[in-house]
């Protein structure tokens, strides 16, 4: 799948602006971003939802939006089951069934039995959690090439939670599927992505393979014998403060940056573990969204 030089206005206002990236076979693609990035209005784009203002979504090189049918191949989960909270299971596996063509009875059953689901008369008799987890075992069973999810585990207690996410391992590696997943649990997120596209303002702002990416900063927690320096306060991300003990992120590649910390003699320079948390609030956050 490719999303080329996509973008969308709605009523005057530019939600998306440019997006282009393309997502690999048997793939997990993290889409963040701060609330209003443009998250779910790209999610809804690239299943047909919506219509581009300028762009496309193709998949093998065919546009989804002049070929109906491949929409087949894609399946999206919203972030709330409400359009659905009237039918029963029983209905909703026959609608699936028939929009899907490679749709698994049987594999829907057996996520229905793993995860203790009971077939209902109305959707809405489901608690928050199980409406959560019904929608992602009708997508797993939809067999689609493409599963975009967008707040998938949101009203998940942890244990099911893990179950999911297992599950969701399982679906890439066995079935060779492609899942793109718009989330704010950034430590999910780095348990399972492969890659990370980060938004901001409806715009790209970086894509890196996430092993790639850690390898790229290093976070240090550095302490000077008084303040910081004022000739590094501008030059720094820092990510945390308390009392004379800064936390910061660097690119591994600025030596000149690096070397002028050290010669201004800090009395701790000490790498931590980076999370993609981390990556998160140094790339998108602004100086009044660190403490």
């Amino acid at each position: 799948m490719k999303i080329n030089h996509l973008s969308k206005n709605i009523q005057g206002v530019q939600v998306l602006e440019d997006i282009d990236f393309s997502i690999g076979k048997g793939s997990i693609i993290g889409i963040i971003g701060r609330n209003g990035a443009g998250k779910t209005t790209l999610l809804r784009t690239m299943v047909g939802i919506i219509d581009p203002t300028h762009g496309n979504v193709t998949i093998d090189g065919q546009s989804i939006f002049e070929n109906p049918l491949l929409k087949a191949q894609i399946v999206f989960v919203p972030d709330s089951s409400e359009a659905l909270k009237n039918y029963s299971t029983q209905e909703i596996l026959t609608m699936y069934s028939t929009i899907y063509p490679a749709f698994d009875r049987d594999y829907f059953h057996e996520l229905m039995t793993r995860f203790s689901l009971p077939a209902v008369k109305k959707i809405s008799t489901y608690s928050k959690g199980m409406k959560a987890l019904f929608s992602l075992v009708i997508a797993f069973a939809t067999n689609a090439s493409y599963i975009l999810l967008d707040e998938p585990t949101d009203g998940l207690d942890v244990i099911v939670k893990k179950r999911v996410l297992k599950v969701l391992i399982e679906e890439v590696a066995v079935k060779d599927v492609s899942v793109i997943i718009s989330s704010h649990r950034l430590d999910e997120l780095e348990y399972i992505a492969n890659a990370i596209v980060m938004l901001k303002d409806g715009k790209v702002h970086s894509h890196y393979e996430l092993d790639d990416l850690k390898l790229m900063y290093q976070k240090i927690q550095v302490v000077f014998p008084s303040k910081m320096p004022d000739t590094l306060t501008n030059k720094l991300t820092i990510i945390n403060q308390t009392g004379r003990v800064y936390t910061i992120i660097l690119n591994k590649e600025d030596e000149a940056l690096i070397k002028l910390i050290k010669e201004n003699n800090p009395l701790l320079f000490e790498e931590l573990p980076l999370s993609l948390e981390d990556l998160f609030i140094a790339k998108l956050g602004g100086q009044n969204d660190v403490s």
